[in-house]
């Protein structure tokens, strides 16, 4: 075949990023990580604009793209400062001094017919009627090891022995997102990526078929590329401002669009957790790493101004401030499509769903993930772009009503945010999701929802939203069996928690920064 047909034309050699951070440079060690012979792959940024770089608790999932890296574990703790994190401890927001948490880890014991869930509530309810003592059920977190281990500030990753409680651990990590950046950075450098300094500020596109051609630099020079990423953070240049992507706006049903952040001293030893603190006019987050913690105040702009949002921050901070507060802007959405024409867009240039359950990292590995499986070498096949926009968008949808359930179901009415959120529309799909949970207490897992079962009935149960009834076809296991087999269930889960090394003992002695 001749070298100047479409086809060969339309090959991808060269790859420009255009945009550094935490998604920019995820992106570039990924290609690096698979790039086919050939490839060149060049990233653009630039120091003068900086980046986003606040977001410092991650979820389960970036477990599985350090492994794609070859990246092991300790070490990039030990690089970024980090500690573990088994979920969200939720504060206020079921009233003044109520606490809840979301552990990443599993609820008890799933059988072949039923989820773990619908044998406690059945047990619950039998306590409550008097066919069991009062005390037998307990908290739904007492079947829970990510919980009681948070609770007693212990940490150990899971038991490959799908036998063991030790198995149901889940974990994900605090660190500071511009050192993971950096080390990313140098693994795709190592890799050939080529980094080169340079704020964008126009974009040449075919007259013809409207593909993105180069990129031109304050400075003059041109980057050309056959397939271009945007990495350009919410400035979206290129699938936003080039190529005219519509950004689908969401902030009717999650009016938070500001946020202040700082960094202060951390005061005693790391728990390995999240705290999110209900406030007025949104939450206040509290994310402990090995040298310092980080604070902030996600808010809604309508409902306070930033000099009282400051206010509270500071007043609630625990530790002497290490800098400044710094302000951020947003919007919650995402772009109507991700992927158009020769260009894709990933992390915050394609969509941003505030940072309430750690997400914005892994909805740029999904994109990054999903990207790579359909590769574009041989060029942009119409139907695999559709089914990326297609899956990015319901991936956003799903998170975004996950979301939207913490607000809504919140049993505050103190301040104007509370009653606005606690009374707004929501989406029908998250309406027929509570509409079935608080019948008959059932929860139908999509294969595809980030947030499994167990997270949606922690958030659910935390919340206040009780099921009416449990399913009827658990009622067939004989009482005694029950009350016997979850009562050791439990005593197995307090034994293996309390088995564990403290959080700080396992940081200590596997992945302590070194001095």
């Amino acid at each position: 075949m001749s070298p100047n047909t479409a086809s060969d034309r339309a090959l991808v050699r060269n790859v420009v990023i255009v945009g550094g951070g935490t998604s920019g440079w995820m992106c570039a060690a990924a290609i690096a990580r698979m790039a086919p012979p050939g490839l060149t792959v060049t990233l653009v940024e630039s120091e003068e604009i900086g980046t986003i770089g606040v977001g410092e608790a991650t979820i389960p999932t970036l477990i599985e793209f350090n492994r794609f890296l070859g990246l092991n574990e300790n070490d990039v703790l030990r690089y970024c400062g980090g500690t573990f994190k088994l979920g969200i401890e939720f504060v206020d927001w079921l009233g003044a001094g109520e606490r809840y948490f979301h552990p990443f880890g599993l609820f008890g014991r799933d059988t072949p017919e039923f989820a773990f869930h619908q044998l406690w509530l059945r047990l619950k309810a039998m306590s409550e009627n008097g066919a069991a003592p009062a005390d037998t059920a307990g908290r739904i977190h007492d079947y829970n090891l990510c919980s009681v281990a948070a609770a007693r500030g212990r940490f150990s990753p899971p038991s490959m022995e799908s036998d063991t409680i030790l198995s149901t651990m889940r974990h994900a990590y605090h660190f500071d997102a511009n050192l993971y950046g950096q080390l990313l950075r140098g693994y795709a450098e190592q890799k050939n990526v080529r980094r080169v300094e340079g704020k964008v500020v126009d974009v040449a596109r075919d007259p013809e078929l409207g593909l993105i051609r180069s990129v031109s630099l304050s400075d003059g020079r041109a980057i050309a590329g056959d397939l271009f990423i945007d990495c350009s953070g919410f400035r979206s240049l290129l699938i936003g401002d080039a190529l005219g992507s519509d950004f689908i706006d969401w902030s009717h049903y999650l009016p938070c669009d500001r946020a202040l952040a700082f960094p202060t001293a951390r005061i005693g030893s790391a728990v390995p957790f999240t705290r999110a603190t209900a406030d007025r006019a949104g939450w206040r987050w509290q994310i402990p790493l090995q040298q310092r913690s980080g604070n902030g105040y996600v808010y809604a702009s309508d409902f306070i101004d930033e000099q009282e949002a400051l206010r509270q921050l500071l007043d609630s901070a625990e530790g002497t401030p290490l800098a400044d507060p710094r302000p951020l802007r947003f919007r919650t959405g995402h772009r109507r499509v991700f992927w158009e024409k020769n260009c894709i867009a990933i992390g915050l240039a394609g969509g941003f769903i505030e940072p309430l359950e750690s997400t914005s990292i892994h909805l740029a590995q999904v994109g990054i993930q999903r990207l790579i499986n359909l590769w574009p070498g041989r060029g942009v096949n119409a139907a695999e772009v559709a089914h990326y926009n297609r899956a990015m968008r319901m991936d956003y949808e799903r998170i975004r009503d996950f979301i939207v359930l913490h607000y809504h179901a919140a049993q505050r009415s103190d301040s104007e945010f509370w009653r606005y959120v606690g009374n707004m529309e929501i989406p029908d799909t998250l309406a027929s999701r509570l509409d079935m949970f608080r019948a008959n207490g059932r929860i139908i897992p999509d294969p595809e929802d980030l947030f499994t079962e167990h997270s949606w009935l922690a958030v659910m149960l935390g919340q206040g939203i009780k099921p009416r009834n449990y399913d009827a076809l658990v009622s067939r296991i004989p009482e005694r069996a029950l009350i016997y087999n979850m009562r050791q269930l439990k005593d197995a889960v307090e034994k293996t928690a309390m088995s564990l090394p403290t959080h700080q003992d396992y940081i200590d002695r596997h992945c302590a920064v070194r001095v």
